[in-house]
């Protein structure tokens, strides 16, 4: 049964050829280990038991078959059994049929277990990872959720750690601060955004204790120092008064805390003012850099964001092209003396 199928699928020459090659048990045993790790000449003999010249003959066979994969580095040739893309249809199938016959090779577990030990002693040798770095993201890069690594970095965050997000609108800044803050309070002049925020947040909160409050930002719903970090996203270009929001955010925050304003660029989308209420169409970086100053607010800096903003218009350019409007943060911190 096995000849009729691969017969059908190839000329008698390239039968003859992948069964001349696949024929030897050696030559099966290395196939068998290399599918399982990447291997290096020297460690391959170690793992089969066998004199690296002889090792080297069958892997010159396998090298010209198109059956390996070689990958350099410094000095050594790694290698390894090439996926089927490569080596064809025909000695795919004839491999994948021969590889169920190996248990009955007397070799095979002990190969297996040498193979064990070879990849043990790989740990201790000078260079491993320098080897290992350009596959590491896929051999060992891979998480279910990758939460895990988010949750050892929380661990560097004071605790508790309370964050104001200033003009939260529909929560989509503080979704961002969820986990890493032990409390997020969503501030904003309209309740029905509230509403929204407290929609997409709260099923999403673990850890984190949220509270929605009403307020403006020139009269923030907060005592003195009650939080340890501000946000404010996208919302100073709707204020006619920007040193009366700062004078509130550095009022609200405990000494040593944080400020951080995510803003437009300068624009000419005239549209904005009336179809999303913007009072300003954009700010000038210097300016928003200045109110901070005013407040009280040092160790400024000013960080491009590589990212850019896509509102919608109700009526659709006629040009056809998508509005990309660049964005900029301003951070700061206040005074602990």
């Amino acid at each position: 049964m096995f000849l009729g199928m691969t017969v059908a699928a190839a000329t008698p020459r390239d039968l003859g050829g992948a069964l001349r090659i696949l024929s030897d048990p050696t030559r099966l045993r290395i196939l068998d280990l290399l599918e399982r790790e990447e291997l290096a000449v020297g460690e391959l003999s170690r793992a089969l038991d066998l004199a690296q010249s002889r090792v080297s003959n069958h892997l010159r066979l396998l090298r010209e078959a198109g059956l390996l994969r070689e990958r350099r580095v410094a000095t050594r040739i790694f290698l390894r059994l090439a996926p089927a893309a490569e080596t064809g249809p025909l000695a795919a199938r004839v491999w994948s049929v021969l590889r169920e016959e190996l248990d009955d090779l007397a070799e095979h577990r002990a190969d297996r277990v040498r193979l064990a030990q070879v990849l043990a002693a790989r740990r201790d040798e000078p260079g491993f990872f320098d080897r290992v770095a350009g596959e590491w993201d896929k051999i060992a890069g891979s998480f279910t959720t990758g939460r895990a690594r988010e949750r050892a970095a929380l661990h560097l965050l004071p605790r508790p750690f309370v964050v104001a997000d200033l003009g939260s609108g529909t929560g989509t800044m503080a979704e961002a601060l969820l986990e890493c803050a032990t409390t997020v309070i969503c501030i904003d002049i309209s309740e029905a955004m509230l509403a929204q925020a407290e929609k997409r947040l709260a099923p999403r909160a673990r850890s984190t204790t949220l509270a929605f409050r009403p307020g403006t930002l020139d009269a923030l719903p907060l005592a003195d120092a009650e939080v340890d970090g501000v946000v404010a996203g996208m919302v100073l270009h709707h204020l006619e008064d920007l040193d009366g929001a700062f004078a509130e955010m550095f009022r609200v925050l405990a000494p040593g805390g944080a400020a951080a304003v995510l803003e437009l660029a300068p624009h000419h989308e005239e549209w904005m003012r009336a179809e999303l209420g913007d009072r300003h169409l954009g700010l000038p970086q210097n300016e928003v850099l200045a109110a901070f100053e005013r407040a009280g607010f040092q160790d400024l800096v000013l960080d491009p964001v590589e990212d850019q903003y896509r509102p919608r218009r109700s009526v659709p350019d006629p040009s056809g092209e998508p509005v990309s409007l660049s964005l900029y943060v301003v951070r700061g911190r206040k005074p602990r003396g």
